[in-house]
């Protein structure tokens, strides 16, 4: 298993071009990173065996998709106590219009990030699923105006 630590600036190189384009062929990739086909292809394989990469995916602009309504969600609970956490957690994993969501330190237990078609729709998670799930004492949302800036790619350089 590769560690961070143990990331050498090939490694790091591959990691780079593979988040901006993950369609590179291995030639590809071997040839930008500056390394033959066949080590190349070895050090992609271990990387993935390793999980620091988790898998390959296809980024959507979400207003393109219809889904043009960005809310950031502060979400408190009754208890902090581990079940009521674990029940919160199981909860929004299963719902699709949470894209990200974060145990916090702060004001709120919880951060989530959740994109819907229209208000309507919003409102409707909200009410049919959000304010039921077991221990929510409290949920503040914002709206996002605006993204200015939005990147999936780590920092690699």
């Amino acid at each position: 298993m590769v560690s961070q630590t143990a990331l050498d600036a090939i490694d790091r190189r591959i990691l780079k071009h593979l988040q901006d384009n993950a369609r590179l062929t291995n030639v590809e990739l071997a040839e930008k990173v500056g390394i033959s086909s066949s080590p190349c292809w070895r050090r992609v394989r271990a990387l993935e065996e390793a999980h620091v990469i988790a898998r390959y995916v296809t980024l959507i602009d979400p207003v393109a998709a219809g889904l043009p309504i960005s809310v950031f969600i502060n979400v408190s609970l009754e208890k902090q106590i581990e079940p009521a956490l674990q029940r919160f957690e199981k909860a929004v994993r299963g719902r699709p219009e949470i894209l990200e969501c974060y145990l916090m330190t702060g004001d709120a237990d919880y951060l989530l990030r959740v994109v819907v078609p229209d208000l309507g729709a919003y409102e409707r998670f909200l009410l049919e699923h959000l304010t039921r799930i077991p221990g929510v004492a409290s949920i503040r949302s914002s709206f996002a105006l605006k993204q200015v800036k939005y990147s999936t790619a780590l920092p690699f350089d």
